[in-house]
């Protein structure tokens, strides 16, 4: 055990110290510096970023958790969304980056209005404080909870004085992973982020190979790896496929719909994920590193499902939480040493998606209603701090919250759902913007305003929610996106705009596009394609 916490504090400090010797002479004082990293982010950086952001323990432990429970078909939120990023770099990141802006509510104040702007910021902030930065840190907790078996280490002293030592574990990890998290954020801005992300990214790609290699070798004894796998296949075959039947929690018709549309939004049009690209210092770096992103999203499977996988025949007859399955497998199967790099890697992921959302949701706060609403006058220096007090707030109700989540069955289904809150009306919005040219503004308000209080009613108020049970949340979820398309559409041929948006070219960065995006992005579609067609066995859909 001593060992394990040596080798965590050791790889967690040299994270924290080549991020300082990296970042410590940067601008941290101006907007752009502290929100954009002054536009300098290069390919690497922003792919680095970009992954780890995203591979955080919701992602970690919730998607291997869905694993432990549907098998090989949940994979489609990782093969899925490499399609949404070559999207990205052929189509969004053009049009956001010749506008120059830095959130995505400043990119619908310039083709709608300010009002647009407005409720599209409250509608982020109120999701980014009360879904996902909760979620990221329970998620982050409840994965160190299993893998450095916190509850032993505080002895026997909690239930002595009456209190529950997991409990306990739990809120203390929230708040020390809520407070380092807050640090790196709100002192370092969006360049330290990005720095601390890249470099945690290498060890937790490592360490996340190593858990499979790891558990596959555990399984198959004397055969090692190969024959661990072979075994897998073999008493998994049913499980090791990519089509969803009708009672798994991503059936396959839902890819066509509400999971599809989910990855759109979050690789396109989340403010804690493209924050990295508006960074870019050009149009082919921020393409460069989404496709990279992208190809690196193809080997997501091989960490981030088949351990949850393995963990299936690993604890088999035993009453575990499929969440619980990750962090009770990287405990059974990694060296002490190993242990504790991969705890220390587990959390650089947690904070690297608690502060990216903890930055975005300052840059949207003080770019998007400081100084467009509270205080327009207001100098580069209170524009920054601003976002600093904020932060501090946002981060403390967060872990507040955090803990409230113990109780949820599968909290990546419960991130999914409640995602779609507000991913699919600021998605459809953002996609009518773009690709029409008289649809007026208050067409966009109606959709953000009608889409969210759509959906929150579908999932809350009886008996809309039992209808919607019906549907398949993710059903549903493509049913109001298409309405919300046709109602705007509908709004902008009864009251069109009175001249036709043009957008114009800022100059923020180079807008030359990279020779290689559209090759590429072909490639990783068809890339995709193969690995479905590879693992289908579409007979689950008669059953």
């Amino acid at each position: 055990m001593l060992l394990t916490i040596l080798s965590f504090l050791f790889f967690t400090g040299l994270v924290a110290f080549l991020t300082w010797r990296i970042t410590r002479r940067d601008d941290h004082a101006s907007s752009s510096g502290y929100f954009l990293a002054g536009r300098t982010l290069t390919f690497p950086l922003i792919a680095g970023s970009l992954l780890l952001t995203n591979l955080s323990t919701e992602q970690m432990v919730g998607l291997n958790g869905a694993a432990f429970t549907d098998g090989l078909c949940v994979m489609v939120w990782e093969v899925l969304c490499v399609i949404a990023l070559v999207f990205m770099a052929w189509f969004f990141l053009p049009r956001f980056l010749k506008s120059g802006v830095a959130t995505v509510p400043e990119y619908l104040g310039i083709r709608f209005d300010h009002q647009t702007q407005v409720i599209t910021n409250l509608i982020f902030l109120v999701a980014y404080v009360g879904i996902l930065l909760p979620i990221i840190l329970y998620t982050g907790a409840t994965g160190m909870l299993g893998i450095l078996d916190v509850p032993s280490m505080l002895g026997g002293w909690p239930e002595s004085l009456g209190i529950d030592a997991h409990t306990l574990a739990l809120w203390l990890i929230v708040w020390c992973v809520g407070i380092i998290g807050s640090i790196y954020a709100l002192f370092g801005g969006l360049r330290t982020v990005a720095v601390s992300d890249t470099i945690n990214s290498v060890g937790l790609l490592v360490g996340g190979f190593l858990i499979t290699g790891y558990a596959l070798s555990m399984l198959g004894g004397e055969g090692g790896i190969s024959a661990g796998a072979s075994q897998l296949l073999e008493e998994q075959k049913t499980r090791f496929n990519s089509i969803g039947g009708p009672t798994s929690s991503v059936p396959f018709g839902a890819v066509f719909s509400g999971i599809f549309l989910l990855n759109l939004f979050y690789w396109t049009t989340n403010q804690q994920i493209i924050q990295r690209t508006l960074g870019a210092s050009s149009l082919a770096e921020g393409q460069k590193g989404v496709l990279l992103t992208g190809a690196l999203k193809l080997l997501g499977p091989l960490y981030l499902v088949i351990p949850g996988m393995i963990a299936f025949t690993v604890f088999a007859g035993e009453e575990i939480k499929a969440d619980h399955a990750y962090g009770l497998l990287v405990n059974r199967v990694l060296p002490a040493p190993l242990t504790g790099f991969f705890a220390a890697a587990m959390i650089g992921a947690i904070l690297s998606s608690f502060n990216s959302a903890l930055n975005s949701s300052c840059t949207l706060f003080s770019l998007g209603l400081y100084k467009n609403v509270l205080q327009q006058d207001a100098s580069e220096t209170a524009i920054v701090n601003s976002g600093k007090v904020f932060g501090w707030i946002v981060a403390i109700v967060a872990m507040c919250l955090a803990p409230l989540l113990a109780n949820t069955t599968s909290i990546f289904g419960y991130l999914q759902k409640m995602n779609g809150i507000y991913f699919i009306p600021i998605f459809a919005v953002v996609l009518i913007g773009m690709l029409t040219k008289r649809v007026p503004s208050i067409a966009a308000k109606v959709g953000l305003i009608a889409g969210f209080a759509v959906i929150a009613i579908g999932y809350f108020v009886s008996p809309f929610d039992t209808i919607v049970a019906s549907l398949h949340e993710f059903h549903f979820l493509g049913i109001v996106f298409s309405w919300l398309m046709i109602l705007m559409l509908v709004i902008g041929e009864i009251a069109p705009r009175e001249t036709e948006f043009v957008q114009e070219d800022v100059g923020a960065v180079d807008m030359t596009p990279w020779r290689l995006a559209k090759p590429a992005g072909i490639i990783l579609i068809l890339i995709v394609f193969t690995i479905y067609i590879t693992f289908a066995n579409f007979s689950v859909l008669a059953s």
